[in-house]
């Protein structure tokens, strides 16, 4: 390469650093300064450093915390409660999946027609999703009371036995999914609306032209079309049941004999009432990690019959 075109060269580069670091970029950056550090504080720092407090034991009140190993993660394996808590956490998701996705898509359908009034429906199912977890787990607790509860007294009413509810073992998490299927059924309805808007109404017509049913048109047209917003909420469903800790707190408290307890309410419990930040810490990146490997199988599954 000849003296010239070095030179040339290095004139380039020295242009293009300063177009890269010009003032747009200085003011870029300084703007985006604010947002960099709250996520480095609040984000970045604590996952680091709870990763490494899942390789420590540390009682949060010492300054030492001594280097365990894999010896957390390696308890998890013996450790009865946290099984339970898994099994329990899996049964949670399943049942509170099924039927919010269920739920809210069926609540969408009946919403999306042109009727008089609908859009008052259509806040009035939505408006529990805005609610406080607390609030709302405060008030069901209230309707599931065994004596004066108002679903008891409801049963009563039409000749059913009633139940004592979340004092119940086999009754207590049903009674937390109703609860939670309740609340945030209306989020995703407003989710579904906005996929069956997106779908053209000329295939309606030609189905109908071709004689299908409403069930026709719901099977072939509705379905497949909806299988974007049906992988969304899904995932996004999973990912929140797994992560179920509000209603858990308020209503049952892991109980009655453990049958509540999930695996977001253990952590709590050995981080902040056993004060085994170690422990719990490795339970959060097993938490995560069953996450991770449930997000990636249902994005296996369910995205191969995704088309955008």
């Amino acid at each position: 390469m000849h003296a010239g075109d070095i030179a040339s060269l290095e004139s380039r580069r020295s242009i293009a650093r300063q177009r890269w670091w010009g003032e747009q970029t200085r003011w870029g950056i300084l703007c985006l300064l604010p947002t960099l550090l709250y996520l480095l504080t609040f984000v970045v720092f604590p996952v680091a450093f709870s990763l490494y407090l899942s390789f420590t034991s540390w009682d949060m009140v010492s300054a030492d915390k001594p280097w365990v190993g894999l010896e957390n993660y390696g308890s998890l394996l013996q450790d009865a409660d946290f099984q339970r808590a898994l099994g329990n956490t899996v049964y949670y998701s399943v049942g509170y999946v099924v039927l919010v996705v269920a739920l809210s898509l069926a609540l969408a359908l009946l919403l999306d027609a042109k009727i008089k009034g609908v859009g008052f429906f259509r806040a009035l199912y939505y408006t529990p999703s805005v609610v406080s977890v607390v609030a709302v787990s405060v008030v069901w607790v209230w309707i599931y009371e065994p004596t004066y509860g108002l679903l008891n007294a409801a049963l009563a009413v039409v000749g059913l036995t009633p139940s004592r509810w979340l004092s119940d073992p086999s009754m207590a998490m049903p009674g937390v999914i109703i609860m939670m299927v309740w609340k945030n059924a209306g989020y995703f309805m407003v989710i579904y609306l906005a996929g069956l808007k997106g779908i053209p109404t000329s295939l309606y017509e030609a189905a109908a032209i071709d004689g299908a049913n409403w069930w026709s048109s719901f099977r072939h047209v509705t379905l497949p079309l909806l299988m974007p917003v049906t992988f969304f909420v899904t995932v996004m469903a999973m990912i929140n049941s797994f992560q179920v800790f509000g209603p858990i707190y308020v209503m049952t408290a892991g109980g009655p004999v453990k049958a509540t307890l999930v695996i977001a309410y253990y952590l709590y419990q050995q981080a902040f009432q056993f004060f085994r930040m170690g422990y719990a810490s490795a339970i959060a990146y097993v938490l995560f990690a069953v996450i991770l490997v449930l997000t990636l199988v249902q994005t296996k599954w369910l995205g191969r019959g995704v088309s955008y």
